[in-house]
């Protein structure tokens, strides 16, 4: 398994922005879907801090909901305080969304490089919570919904991304999401907007964890 890209990775030429392909369904995921992918999150995570942080994704289940290309991450969460034990995924849709899942929950488990890696007594103290993304699309500040819009602002070859539950869980206004996805690329204070070389996008995201999986949003 190739190592699990950061936020703040470089964009590599010629990478899509996160076109979900042909056919991708508008409506939200199947409740079996949601299901389906917790599992999958859950036993990649043990099965990482098991094994090293070696394992291979799944492959192709059949299933068009979990093998279209979509862009995933996977945050993990103290069951008794909430606070945030490691978040790690992927902006842009290049492989099966069953993969991406996965792929997320094992580097939020052990390549995380805010945390040290979780380990097998720390399992069952964790909720897990998966974020499917939509296609980013250029935004303007003024029209930015906390609570409903992810960040994603790119200078270059070099990004951040912040997930729309982000403000929420820091109390941000609009102004302290904004200056907080500048930290998180590594950009001055108000390069959102002050750099005429900065672009600033949009996402939403269906969110869902093992406590609330029949409910997405």
């Amino acid at each position: 398994m190739r190592p699990m890209e950061r936020e703040s990775e470089r964009f590599k030429p010629g990478a899509s922005m996160n076109d979900p392909g042909p056919g991708l369904p508008v409506g939200p995921l199947s409740r079996w879907a949601r299901l389906r992918l917790l599992e999958e999150a859950r036993g990649a995570m043990a099965a990482a801090v098991a094994g090293g942080g070696v394992v291979e994704v799944p492959g192709p289940t059949g299933k068009p909901e979990l093998d279209r290309p979509r862009a995933a991450f996977v945050t993990l969460r103290r069951r008794d305080s909430g606070a945030l034990r490691g978040c790690r995924g992927e902006a842009v849709a290049r492989r099966p969304l069953v993969a991406s899942v996965a792929a997320g929950a094992i580097g939020a488990a052990t390549d995380d490089p805010r945390f040290r890696p979780v380990s097998t007594d720390e399992l069952r103290l964790l909720r897990v919570e998966i974020s499917v993304l939509t296609p980013p699309r250029p935004i303007s500040p003024d029209r930015i919904e906390l609570g409903r819009h992810g960040l994603m602002i790119v200078r270059g070859r070099t990004r951040g991304l912040l997930l729309p539950q982000v403000p929420g869980h820091h109390g941000f206004d609009r102004l302290a999401f904004l200056e907080a996805i500048c930290r998180k690329a590594g950009l001055p204070p108000g390069s959102w907007r002050n750099d005429p070389e900065v672009m600033l996008l949009a996402f939403e995201a269906e969110v869902w964890g093992e406590e609330n999986a029949d409910n997405s949003g």
